[in-house]
């Protein structure tokens, strides 16, 4: 493939996230718009005896929606993070609870499954180890999808839970722990090593 195809396709991929940024407040402004504009046309309604309740009922609901707008429009306009587009490796294990740590991370990887799927993301198996009594010791997967990093930087940390666990036949509650980090997946970077640069050393044993 050409050096010009490559940076062609460069090109439009940075221009599809940059879509992806802006779109959102575009239609968040929109909708802001239409919401201001519906107003002013309820109250060109007001003094018609047949249309007067309805326009002040549509007028009470508009004007309830939008300081809603507005905040979410400030949200969207906040400086973003550079990495929040980037893909990521999450990581989920089992800490304090024995079986049952391990059963609540297994629970907390069908979650994040789940939120995935609603996402559209892809996802693939790094690693796992499997707990005895199911779910996981440790499980390793890679999270590729627009505001991946975006949406789960802050699961990182240690999460807990209290429940009688499935292995408990008194009734008690136990308390487990499950530690899940989040890191960034590294940008392949191309490394050139001159000849020269290099050191060999050829060694032979005596045997």
């Amino acid at each position: 493939m050409s050096e010009e195809i490559l940076s062609d396709i460069k090109q439009i991929t940075e221009l599809s996230k940059e879509k992806n940024k802006i779109e959102p407040i575009v239609l968040k402004a929109k909708e802001y718009i239409q919401t201001c504009e519906s107003i002013e046309e309820n109250k060109s309604y007001l003094s018609d005896e047949e249309m007067a309740d309805i326009a002040k009922e549509e007028i009470k609901i508009l004007e309830t929606n939008k300081p809603i707008l507005e905040d979410e429009m400030q949200i969207l306009l906040l400086p973003k993070d550079e990495n929040d587009g980037r893909n990521i490796f999450l990581e989920i294990r089992a800490g304090a609870g024995g079986d049952e740590a391990s059963i609540f991370a297994g629970d907390l990887y069908n979650m994040y499954i789940r939120f995935i799927d609603l996402n559209k993301w892809k996802v693939e198996l790094i690693s796992s180890s499997e707990g005895t009594n199911g779910g996981y010791k440790e499980i390793i997967i890679l999270i590729k999808g627009d505001e991946a990093y975006a949406k789960l930087k802050y699961e990182s940390g240690v999460h807990r839970v209290q429940r009688v666990p499935e292995t408990e036949s008194q009734g008690r509650v136990h308390t487990s722990a499950v530690s899940i980090a989040i890191i960034l997946e590294v940008d392949d970077i191309d490394i050139d090593i001159k000849q020269n640069e290099l050191k060999i050393d050829v060694m032979r044993s005596s045997g």
